[in-house]
């Protein structure tokens, strides 16, 4: 298993994250930590995907567009429309190109970590709810419950965060990923089937 060295990756990542950003994503690191030591997946994996999730984030729009042109990035035209989404999967990109990150596991829950997707690995949904549920976050509706709910039962922790974020979009559908529906709609079902249908 590789190891790296996050003091390293952090200094450098400092220099391309504002001052908020960059704390966010050292909340996620170590909320990405506590989940890995809960569901027994590997620290230093989750540690870099949670350290570099957002390495792209503070990349304006227009040079998103243009890196994932340049790369060949696929772009789907609702990313086109809406270029803030695009720093997950140029994220992915940036951590295998500019920190060295080989390890697809990482990258891949990297590239998911904004819209979630179905049947996601345990490292994809260890990024995604602590993406969510990190503690400087402090707007998304029931925190509190989802994030004891996180270290108790984390595909209905990802059922129940994907459903928030839809009742969120429901009110702008233009800004509602076709990612984020077919993840709901898969956790849904997981959930009605682990539940029944009464829930």
């Amino acid at each position: 298993m590789e190891s790296y060295d996050f003091i390293k990756m952090q200094k450098k990542l400092g220099k391309y994250l504002d001052e908020n950003r960059f704390h966010h994503t050292l909340g996620v690191m170590y909320t990405c930590a506590a989940l890995a030591m809960t569901y027994d997946c590997n620290l230093e994996t989750a540690q870099a995907a949670g350290l570099l999730h957002d390495s792209a984030k503070c990349i304006p729009n227009k040079k998103k567009l243009k890196m994932c042109k340049n790369h060949k990035i696929p772009v789907t035209e609702f990313e086109q429309k809406n270029p803030f989404l695009l720093h997950a999967k140029l994220g992915a990109y940036i951590a295998k190109e500019k920190y060295g990150i080989e390890d697809t596991q990482i990258l891949d829950a990297i590239a998911c970590h904004t819209t979630g997707k179905p049947d996601m690995t345990l490292l994809d949904k260890i990024l995604y709810v602590a993406d969510y549920i990190e503690p400087m976050r402090n707007k998304a509706p029931r925190l509190p419950e989802i994030r004891r709910l996180a270290f108790w039962d984390l595909d209905e922790c990802v059922y129940e965060i994907l459903k928030d974020t839809l009742g969120y979009l429901e009110g702008e559908p233009e800004e509602m990923d076709a990612a984020t529906k077919d993840a709901y709609e898969f956790y849904e079902r997981l959930h009605r089937q682990r539940f029944g249908k009464e829930n």
